[in-house]
Formats: C-alpha cells, structure tokens, sequence
C-alpha cells in the first residue's frame, strides 16, 4: 500500500514552527496570530488518533476561530477568494487540462470544498448543524439553514461524490494517489470500467464529469464569487 503522507507545512508557523506544542501555546497561537486561511482549514479538524479528552480541548480552543462569533468580515472574505484565485493561478499541473483536474479544475473537488466551507465560516456561528468537517454533512446542513437551495447542494454533491470516485478508481488502478482522468486511453478505459461504465464507454465518462463540473462550477462563479 502507498504510504500515507502527512503535511507538516500546515502546522502553526509553518516549516519553522514547533512539530509539537503544547495546548496553551495552540491557544495563543490562534487567539493572536492566525491567519484567515487557517480558520478555514481548521473547518475540517477533528478527532483522529490519541487522547480523545485532549482532542476535545483543542477543538474547544479553535471553535472560536472557525466559528467566529457575528461570521468572518467582507475582508475576509476578499482574502479566501484572492487565495482561491491565487491556488487556480499557481497550483494546476502545467500542460494539463484543467478539465481533466477533478481536484483542482473548474468545478471540482476544491470549488465544493471552498464554497461549503465559505459558507461555514460566514454563518456557523447562527447554525449549529454547520459545525461539522464533513463536505457532504455540511452541505446538508446548508440546505436545511436556508443558506443553499437543494438544486445548487445537488450540483456541487454529485460534482463531489463523482471526484471522489474517479480518484479513488485511479489510486486502485495505479497504486499511487492522483487528480487527474488519466490520458492514456488505456487507463482512461480501466478507470471507466472500474466505476460501473461498460468497455468502450470511457467517452461517457468524460461527458458524466464534464456535465457534472460545469454545474458545480456554475454553483460556485454565484455562491463563492458572487457573480451573477
């Protein structure tokens, strides 16, 4: 099995900040100096591993963070934007079609994660249910505050779920993790067959995800970027 990389960059400070601390400084790390991208990353936090009672603490300290009292401010939401932009500029493999990126292209698995988690951040504070670092939980809990009607959860859930598939059916194919719909026909085909489509259907496979993305992309040019 392929091994399983954690990203330590993401920690307080970052590459110079301490591997391990203790909960007092997490909590004047975050009461003083955080930065608006990680109330957004610790969104997703949860308990994984360890003490469960000490996991319980520190959520306990970050929840004002990623559920600031009132939501975050128009400034802030400027900022995840401009980062958002920021990762589409920089971060897509060079050469490769964004179209074909489920993680990072128009529509994919990043627009969802983005426009669940603004949402979050703008209003978890009112709704409890939102509280939650589950993609699919959350948008349930959109839909059911009022924050998102049920055709644009739709859009982005199976946008999400197909993504998703289409990773997992490519990690199985190739033993490695990837985000992109493999270019080699012959890969492209397992993948295909590996989610249910019929040999020789690899073509529909493109059309399903295209579909799907444009939609989840449509979702996310008017929640996340406030266009139209």
């Amino acid at each position: 099995d392929p091994a399983v990389e954690l990203d330590l960059d993401l920690r307080p400070e970052g590459k110079n900040g301490p591997v391990v601390r203790t909960l007092a400084s997490y909590r004047a790390y975050y009461e003083k100096w955080s930065s608006t991208w990680e109330a957004q990353a610790l969104v997703r936090a949860g308990h994984g591993a360890g003490d469960a009672a000490l996991s319980r603490e520190l959520l306990g300290v970050i929840d004002a963070v990623r559920h600031p009292e009132g939501g975050i401010s128009a400034r802030q939401v400027n900022e995840i934007r401009r980062l958002k932009a920021r990762m589409e500029n920089e971060r897509l493999p060079r050469g490769l079609d964004p179209r074909r990126h489920v993680k990072l292209g128009p529509g994919g698995l990043s627009d969802v994660e983005w426009c669940v988690q603004l949402l979050q951040l703008e209003y978890s504070h009112e709704a409890p249910a939102l509280r939650t670092p589950r993609t699919l939980a959350a948008l349930e809990a959109e839909v059911g505050g009022g924050f998102l009607s049920q055709s644009d959860a739709a859009a982005l859930r199976e946008a999400w779920v197909m993504a998703t598939r289409i990773r997992n059916a490519t990690m199985l194919l190739r033993g490695r993790a990837s985000d992109a719909i493999p270019t080699d026909a012959r890969e492209r085909s397992a993948v295909a067959e590996l989610l249910g489509y019929a040999r020789g259907e690899a073509s529909l496979l493109i059309d399903d995800w295209s579909r799907r993305a444009r939609f989840s992309r449509e979702v996310m040019d008017r929640v996340f970027w406030g266009l139209g």
